[in-house]
């Protein structure tokens, strides 16, 4: 089959081999075929979403980790980052903001913090859940023992976000230091499923040693998973983790990507990510545009935000802001899209 037909069969299908997988990521796509896949993934998304674009409010807990990932600005041995640990009053506050401003999701991100406990967590959500019962809480902070993703799901947490990062052991391997278990992070996500979150995985397209081969072997992973949000953005370089010297991840390859995965998940929540919107001036609106339906603008106190360092000149002021909305919304409706405040599950589509 040719790359037209390709594309007509994933979104028939939702699923195609390793190797047709490998066509559509390959760069030889001529650009007929490359705007078709986009266009028909943008026409999945208005058939599903409509012209409306989700809203997240992001709030980062906490710059601290206790993991050394190499790719990663807020690894354990990055000494020059100043830390912090924002309080329960300080996220709840944060809440408070975002409610008044029409957000109804919640999404508490952060590194994987040893004074972060599993109570703390718990009673947390419960605060949030109390307080803003009509408002889904999505969390994002790493990986924990099955009994505390059970006490978070109990407390009234939703939705976690875990990227699977890449498949592949190998792989796996040279992105993260030896004590950290590709197979961990895949128990995790497995029991998340069980314990009925909408889970959310993802990649990190072009990071260091990343083949083509494994996207599509992500891709594959993906499908079998089945999640109900995917986070994918391009790998960005800091300055001071082991790939610094590193490129950035490709800008068309990750547009591809998230077409492809319209296709594969017609309902997904696909965000169009901070990543995006850091590579490139307009990449919070070229996600949108093929195929991403969610965006994250950023809640976290303003002095805070550039702290949160996962990579370098990290976009979270403007329109990636909670208070750029009205800017964010004149960016969307250049392209006929529009901000909805609506809490938007996985089953409202």
């Amino acid at each position: 089959m040719n790359p037209i037909e390709l594309i007509d069969k994933l979104e028939q299908d939702h699923i195609l081999g390793h190797s047709d997988f490998l066509r559509l990521l390959s760069g030889n796509l001529l650009p007929d075929e490359a705007l078709y896949l986009k266009q028909r993934a943008r026409e999945v998304t208005d058939r599903t979403f409509g012209r409306k674009v989700r809203i997240r409010g992001l709030i980062e807990i906490t710059n601290v980790c206790r993991n050394n990932c190499l790719y990663c600005g807020l690894r354990k041995d990055n000494r020059i980052l100043k830390r912090y640990t924002l309080t329960d009053d300080e996220i709840l506050g944060c809440c408070k903001t975002g409610h008044d401003m029409g957000f109804r999701t919640f999404v508490l991100q952060g590194g994987e913090n040893p004074a972060i406990t599993a109570e703390k967590v718990t009673n947390l959500v419960s605060a949030i859940h109390d307080r803003y019962p009509d408002s889904a809480i999505t969390l994002s902070l790493g990986e924990w023992d099955d009994y505390s993703l059970k006490m978070f799901r109990d407390a009234g947490a939703t939705r976690y976000l875990l990227r699977h990062e890449t498949i592949n052991p190998a792989h796996y391997s040279r992105l993260h230091p030896d004590e950290m278990s590709r197979d961990n992070r895949l128990r995790c996500l497995d029991t998340l499923k069980q314990l009925g979150y909408q889970t959310g995985t993802g990649i990190i397209v072009g990071s260091p040693f990343q083949t083509l081969d494994n996207i599509a072997e992500d891709l594959l992973f993906m499908r079998d998973l089945k999640p109900e949000m995917i986070g994918i953005g391009p790998f960005l370089p800091h300055s001071l983790t082991p790939f610094s010297s590193y490129r950035a991840g490709d800008l068309d390859l990750t547009l591809r990507i998230i077409s492809i995965l319209r296709l594969m998940f017609p309902h997904a929540n696909i965000p169009s990510t901070t990543a995006l919107a850091t590579l490139h001036e307009n990449g919070r609106c070229l996600g949108l545009l093929a195929g991403a339906n969610v965006v994250m603008p950023n809640l976290s106190p303003p002095d805070m935000r550039n702290q949160y360092s996962l990579y370098d000149n990290k976009a979270a002021f403007g329109a990636e802001s909670a208070e750029g909305l009205k800017a964010l919304s004149s960016q969307l409706a250049k392209n006929n899209l529009y901000i909805t405040t609506e809490k938007g599950d996985y089953s409202d589509v």
